[in-house]
């Protein structure tokens, strides 16, 4: 009973922040939810202008007043991690809000595009996953996918019947919905850390960095104001031909001169007109564009007290010319996105593309613009505070956009943050757990080989799988690489593990570069298997497909 009074008082709510009556919540907090722990827990909504109200959780009890616009906020907290359900009150005048089976844990923000996104019931162990799936201290919350031109302040409600908007459990069926990365990357912090975990899905298909940023953000990158000026001009010219009662005449004429035409076309024995696309007549903004996730969707739950954000996003950055402004709107999302939550050292795991498309020559192989995402991503990790890298290449066999192997990906973003988020240690060991593949530290070259060593503590075991050297190409002056050898060896200083490389096409190498393509193959690892990142020694130019103009890598 108490679950459909609720439904019907957050109904009431929706209408109350347009009309300024009543009270409401949040949307983030509804029936299910699990709190940060440890942390001041924000809790926020509506009511009548300058009005007391009162919110009740377990033995704390706070009291605040509605602003002259009808917001309010309270904290509470910090609170202990708890599986026990508890009910949180909220009351103000005649108004109350109940929502129950909360519980106290962990509590991360997954956001992205289709990767991200992509579900449990599509991923490689969906048939055994979900059916064994039984986690319900594990739970989920799947924002609807809502852009805008101004801010917002909450997301929409859909229907009662609806599971987007609402907390899941994962169990079965319902974890079937779950992100895939999302569910398998809690799963392992759950069974770790012993505490439940909550996730907050904030992800959209086909979106790019640009989408998810702060647009005074974007106006200060050159390489933006194109697509914000385009973008201006379409939204503003939707505005003036009357918004939406305007494009709905717009597209009934239209219609009715096409089914003119087309009737003459007919009669003719003519080449029938293209019917027009009711999808051209739709609001502007309500699409992909720039500062449209950001404002629609990641500010209506920027308020939420959280852990920390997992990131998974980049592929439709690599399409024709849009890497071009990825160097800069990457950080800056990452920058924007803690601003957001008013935290600017909130750890941030950026999860680095898998391959896409499919091997061809080695020019293009070389100059594809996936290289050049990963390399920016490589790039910002290496250059940003508390943000963790975990490398996806090794998930893809095949040309799909969409690797179905998300278990690596979850479970390697899990050792990142356990390791620095958490900082737990290798079991019987007083060592951190290890997370990161080889990272490239230099290369030397002598007596016509390369000799690459890699970052002190990501090089334990170094090995090549099953003792297959691909992956390596080698440069002379020229810049043309060939396919190398490799071995594993030791270097005559220090005796570390390090990758000798050569080639009998390139007898004087100077660059050498490994899974460095659209479809990245290899076997380079450490002792926990965990692949060594793609990497160049080179900053050679190099100018993607279908592309115009060079990338170039950043000097910091």
């Amino acid at each position: 009973m108490t679950k459909y009074v609720l439904l019907s008082l957050l109904t009431i709510s929706l209408t109350s922040k347009v009309l300024g009556k009543d009270l409401s919540l949040a949307n983030t907090f509804s029936d299910g939810i699990v709190l940060q722990r440890e942390k001041p827990i924000n809790v926020w909504g509506h009511a009548n202008p300058e009005q007391p109200v009162t919110l009740k959780f377990g033995e704390e009890t706070k009291t605040t007043k509605s602003n002259s616009k009808g917001q309010w906020s309270i904290k509470i907290g910090p609170l202990m991690a708890s599986s026990e359900p508890r009910a949180m009150t909220i009351k103000s005048e005649d108004s109350e809000i109940r929502v129950v089976d909360i519980l106290v844990g962990e509590v991360w923000v997954c956001g992205g595009q289709s990767n991200m996104a992509w579900t449990l019931r599509g991923s490689t162990d969906a048939d055994i996953e979900i059916s064994s799936a039984n986690f319900p201290e594990i739970r989920f919350l799947k924002l609807p996918n809502v852009a805008s031109p101004r801010e917002q302040d909450d997301f929409p409600l859909g229907k009662p019947t609806d599971w987007i908007g609402k907390w899941q459990k994962a169990v079965t069926p319902e974890v079937q919905n779950c992100s895939a990365v999302a569910y398998y990357f809690a799963k392992r912090l759950h069974r770790q850390l012993k505490v439940p975990v909550g996730i907050i899905e904030n992800s959209w298909g086909g979106t790019m960095a640009q989408h998810w940023c702060n647009k005074n953000t974007l106006k200060k990158i050159p390489e933006m104001a194109e697509d914000i000026k385009k973008f201006d001009k379409t939204y503003q010219e939707w505005i003036d031909g009357g918004e939406e009662k305007g494009a709905q005449k717009r597209l009934a004429k239209d219609l009715a001169d096409w089914e003119k035409k087309n009737a003459e076309a007919k009669a003719k024995g003519n080449k029938e007109p293209r019917k027009p696309n009711a999808n051209q007549y739709k609001n502007p903004g309500d699409g992909r564009q720039p500062a449209g996730m950001y404002n629609g969707s990641l500010l209506p739950i920027a308020n939420t007290t959280i852990r920390g954000i997992l990131f998974y996003q980049g592929e439709n950055n690599s399409f024709g010319t849009s890497w071009k402004p990825f160097y800069r709107t990457f950080p800056a999302l990452i920058s924007d996105w803690r601003n957001a939550f008013r935290d600017p050292n909130i750890p941030f795991g950026i999860i680095q593309i898998a391959g896409w498309s499919n091997r061809r020559s080695m020019e293009y192989d070389m100059n594809h613009h996936c290289n050049v995402i990963r390399e920016i991503q490589l790039d910002t990790w290496l250059n940003t505070a508390n943000t963790g890298l975990i490398a996806t290449y090794d998930t893809n066999s095949n040309g799909s956009i969409h690797p179905g192997r998300k278990l690596p990906v979850g479970e390697r973003s899990a050792r990142w943050a356990l390791s620095e988020v958490y900082t737990v240690n290798k079991f019987g060991s007083n060592e951190p757990l290890e997370w990161q593949g080889p990272v490239f530290k230099e290369v030397k070259f002598e007596s016509g080989k390369a000799f690459v060593t890699f970052e002190k503590g990501t090089d334990r075991g170094l090995r090549l799988d099953q003792d297959v050297d691909v992956g390596f190409v080698l440069a002379g002056n020229d810049k043309k690489f060939h396919h190398a050898k490799a071995r594993i060896t030791q270097s005559k200083e220090d005796k570390k593990p390090q990758v000798e490389i050569w080639c009998d096409e390139v007898k004087d190498p100077v660059a050498v570069r490994y899974a460095f393509s659209n479809l990245p193959i290899g076997g380079l690892m450490n002792a926990r298997e965990i692949p060594a990142y793609p990497f160049r020694s080179d900053d050679w130019p190099m100018t993607p497909h279908q592309s115009t103009g060079s990338y170039i890598r950043s000097k910091k």
